[in-house]
């Protein structure tokens, strides 16, 4: 024991370099757990395969133009989707993505690899922000560890989307935000984080999360708002933003204005984009879909957050929950990434409960008085879990017509964990959280080596074949018509052509009217048609078939 405590000592005494040590472990960890796999599947539709394609077209115009053509290109600064000019978000990260295409190739892992490495390093700044406002390293430890360990964290912010990159940026912008409680100089970075959020999803989205760290500071530290660093901070971090908006609007005219700020941005407001529509409690059942295990200790962690609400941490998790839970709650459009950076402040609020549990609970050889923070319904939910994991694996890995054994081991990986963490709990041993972590590590790395992590690929056709079907028999740059009520854009990426839908009075107009045309039809469709001319079929793909007529095709 006096070895124990000696040791303690000489940590604490030397807490800044411990502090890296952790920190570099926390980016190891993280660096596994995201590019493990990364680019073992398809790019899913709808965000990946739009990014990639206007990464692809930025790639296309700046590296793989003639020098003299690419000099002039600025496709970096005004980027296209399909030809035509891409004002959705603004191309921080697609241009990240360019880089990458031209360093590793076009692919799935180059794809994904900026976002993936951005949400990697949010890890180890969430740590450093909860050494900030915590006192104890245990929590600041935990909170990196509930966030590493959320499926939603881990798995979106592998994708090539924006949001993992939304969420390094919202971390070192907070991190900024309280630091500057200690030295003002800080407060420069609160505009630096606005600026890259804004410049990753937009400006509306960086005044939405800039205003949350205001906010915080206004309840804090409100004499920091009278500070000229954070106003000179604000100023460098929106120069850029108000760069890039300007010269949309000098390209495009004052129509750029409307299609992005209202059309995609303001209208989700009060409307649903593309009936991504849902009841306000959306956001809340996402998170009882998915925010297991440790979502079982959130009620009482809120709880404790509101009691100890004159404390820095409280006030942080508070302002950051409150606010953006209620606005995207209220939005019109609702989509399940929306709610990704409301992880970090949901970790923070559970870490700081978890630390009290470790601080009060049953440690080895030594004698505690005190074991209020342990419940025995949390005893009761985790053994059900286990029992729900355990015959989910055994039924889907090992029972049902067409077992699957990777999911039924990491099932029971999984249940193994949860059983384990029932059994320390009961015991009250603060072991449990060690146990947790590390098995839902295990558990959600057995995810992303399967082929089930990308899971909305299994609700369509596979893309791959029918994108290289359209590739090999279809002239560089050919519009495709297919008959389908809805578009693919990763089919857009992998054939490297548009591949338009239409219904079956278009298709027909075309065949009738275009001299050349190329047409990608399903079973249904094909057997019902009779077409004049008579087509050339070139080939069949997952139950489509492409067919031509005209003058030429691609060898």
């Amino acid at each position: 024991m006096r070895r124990i405590g000696k040791l303690n000592h000489i940590l604490s005494d030397r807490g800044f370099g411990l502090d890296h040590y952790i920190a570099l472990a926390l980016l190891g960890a993280a660096l596994v757990a995201f590019t493990f796999n990364l680019g073992g599947l398809a790019l899913r539709d709808w965000d990946e395969g739009t990014v990639a394609q206007v990464a692809r077209e930025i790639w296309r115009s700046t590296w793989q133009s003639p020098a003299d053509e690419a000099s002039q290109s600025l496709t970096w600064l005004f980027p296209t989707l399909g030809g035509e000019p891409y004002v959705n978000k603004p191309p921080l990260i697609h241009n990240l993505m360019a880089i990458a295409f031209q360093l590793g190739g076009i692919n799935e892992f180059t794809a994904r690899l900026p976002g993936a490495l951005l949400t990697a390093v949010s890890v180890p700044v969430l740590y450093a922000l909860g050494r900030e406002v915590f006192r104890r390293r245990s929590a600041a430890l935990m909170a990196a560890l509930v966030y590493l360990t959320s499926l939603p964290v881990m798995r979106l912010g592998r994708l090539a989307m924006l949001d993992g990159a939304v969420l390094c940026f919202l971390l070192v912008m907070l991190w900024c935000t309280v630091r500057s409680r200690r030295d003002i100089r800080y407060s420069l970075g609160i505009g630096i984080g606005f600026g890259l959020i804004s410049l990753t999803k937009g400006v509306l989205l960086g005044i939405l999360l800039g205003a949350i760290a205001l906010l915080f500071l206004a309840w804090d530290t409100p004499r920091l708002l009278r500070q000229r660093y954070l106003w000179l901070g604000l100023a460098l971090g929106g120069l850029p933003v108000a760069l890039w908006y300007g010269a949309q609007v000098w390209h495009y005219g004052t129509d750029f204005l409307g299609r992005n700020l209202v059309n995609q941005s303001l209208s989700r407001v009060w409307d649903s984009v593309e009936d991504n529509s849902g009841p306000p409690w959306y956001y809340l059942l996402e998170l009882l879909k998915y925010g297991l295990p440790w979502l079982v200790f959130l009620p009482i962690s809120l709880q404790k957050a509101w009691q100890n609400r004159d404390l820095g941490w409280a006030k942080l998790v508070l302002v950051w929950a409150g606010v953006y839970f209620v606005t995207i709650s209220l939005m019109g459009t609702k989509l399940p990434w929306y709610i990704l950076p409301l992880y970090p402040a949901l970790a923070l609020a559970i870490a700081s409960h978890l630390a009290d549990m470790w601080e009060n609970g049953r440690h080895i050889n030594e004698r505690q008085y005190f074991l209020g923070h342990y419940s025995w319904s949390w005893f009761w939910v985790f053994m059900g879990l286990a029992a729900l994991s355990l015959g989910a694996g055994l039924y889907l890995g090992f029972w049902q017509i067409l077992p699957q054994p990777n999911v039924g081991w990491m099932c029971l990986v999984l249940a193994g964990t949860l059983f384990s963490t029932a059994i320390l709990l009961a015991r009250r041993s603060p072991r449990f959280m060690a146990i947790l972590a590390w098995g839902t590590f295990l558990t959600l790395l057995l995810l992303m080596g399967s082929s089930h992590w990308v899971w909305e690929l299994a609700e369509d056709y596979p893309v791959k074949p029918v994108a290289t079907l359209i590739q090999n028999n279809t002239p560089p740059g050919e519009r495709v018509h297919m008959s389908a009520s809805y578009h693919r854009p990763s089919l857009d990426f992998y054939s490297d052509r548009q591949v338009i839908p239409a219904n079956r009075k278009r298709l027909q107009q075309l065949w009738q009217s275009e001299p050349q045309v190329y047409l990608l039809l399903n079973r249904n469709t094909l057997k019902q048609w009779r077409p004049s001319p008579r087509p050339t079929v070139l080939g069949t793909a997952e139950g489509w078939t492409l067919v031509h007529h005209g003058n030429s095709q691609a060898q």
